[in-house]
């Protein structure tokens, strides 16, 4: 007899990744509720009981009902923003503020869920610097990094170091002549430097002359590990030049990879790394929401199985 509690798949409409997590579950007879919490309350409601025993009560999309207490385990992804266009900008934060609590307060207290990942976790996971203080914790090498509204600290710090690259701390798309765009990683000179520095935190990171690139995707307890060869100083700016290749893991990081996720609460992590002239590792960064599916094309990595494996509970 087939296993009747769903799996929650919470993310975007335009999201190919979990639309592939989806066929195979589906494939497989699980059964799937897909939601964007951004649509609430407009397309998507709930109807949750705190009791004795827990959250109780039901979540409804337009074509799917979900009991709450017997979610099996939910698949955060990317969501789109709560948003009121139609209330006056105090008000809509209020409504904003109140459905974060409410149907994210929720959804992140399911009895008896797995979470890939708690989204809780994911929000604590998502700060730089404190990725970067648990990967040294982990036993990770980290470049040496610093974060800083001065534009003397910054302009010390590209002298100390000689070669520095410059980070964003997140990175939200903005608007650059009506086109969708991002801030850019870029290596940094002291000229470079000026006191607009002084306007927000920074971020400035000694750059490894490296070798190669490695994307290592941890998904329940197996790993993947991919090398990524290119000549470009942030890989992610041009996947038409990448080369892929599946590498061993040294047992060193692996050690590292789990101290790392059990820090955050972590069952899942998008690990980059890049590899020095000495063959050494550095961690640059973990994503606990990184993309991870295509990398299964190009290397033959059964990574889909283990993702649905996880959210099926099989492992």
């Amino acid at each position: 007899m087939s296993d009747p509690r769903p799996v929650l798949v919470v993310t975007s409409l335009y999201d190919p990744t979990a639309d592939a997590v989806i066929r195979e579950l589906h494939d497989r007879g699980v059964p799937v509720v897909r939601l964007d919490s951004g649509d609430f309350p407009a397309s998507l409601s709930v109807e949750a009981e705190i009791t004795q025993h827990g959250v109780q009560g039901r979540l409804l999309t337009p074509t799917r009902t979900a009991d709450l207490a017997t979610v099996r385990s939910l698949y955060y992804r990317r969501p789109t923003g709560f948003a009121f266009p139609h209330l006056a900008e105090q008000d809509a934060r209020f409504a904003v503020t109140q459905a974060r609590y409410g149907l994210g307060g929720v959804l992140a207290s399911l009895p008896g869920c797995r979470y890939v990942n708690h989204p809780h976790r994911i929000g604590d996971a998502e700060f730089k610097p404190s990725g970067l203080v648990a990967a040294v914790g982990s036993g990770f090498d980290v470049p040496a990094t610093l974060i800083t509204a001065s534009a003397d600290a910054a302009r010390a710090f590209v002298k100390r170091h000689h070669s520095v690259i410059y980070k964003p701390l997140s990175n939200p798309a903005y608007q650059a002549d009506g086109v969708s765009s991002v801030v850019r990683i870029a290596e940094v000179a002291a000229e470079d430097i000026d006191d607009s520095v002084g306007g927000t935190a920074h971020l400035f990171q000694e750059r490894v002359l490296k070798t190669a690139d490695v994307r290592v995707t941890v998904i329940g307890r197996r790993v993947f590990c991919v090398r990524i060869n290119s000549d470009l100083l942030d890989w992610r700016t041009d996947y038409g030049r990448l080369k892929y290749t599946p590498v061993e893991l040294p047992p060193r990081i692996r050690t590292s990879l789990f101290r790392y996720l059990d820090h955050f609460g972590l069952v899942f992590g998008a690990f980059d790394f890049c590899v020095g002239g000495d063959g050494r590792w550095w961690f640059l960064e973990c994503n606990p929401s990184g993309q991870w599916y295509w990398l299964e094309p190009e290397t033959g990595l059964p990574m889909l199985e283990a993702m649905a494996d996880l959210l099926e509970r099989t492992t």
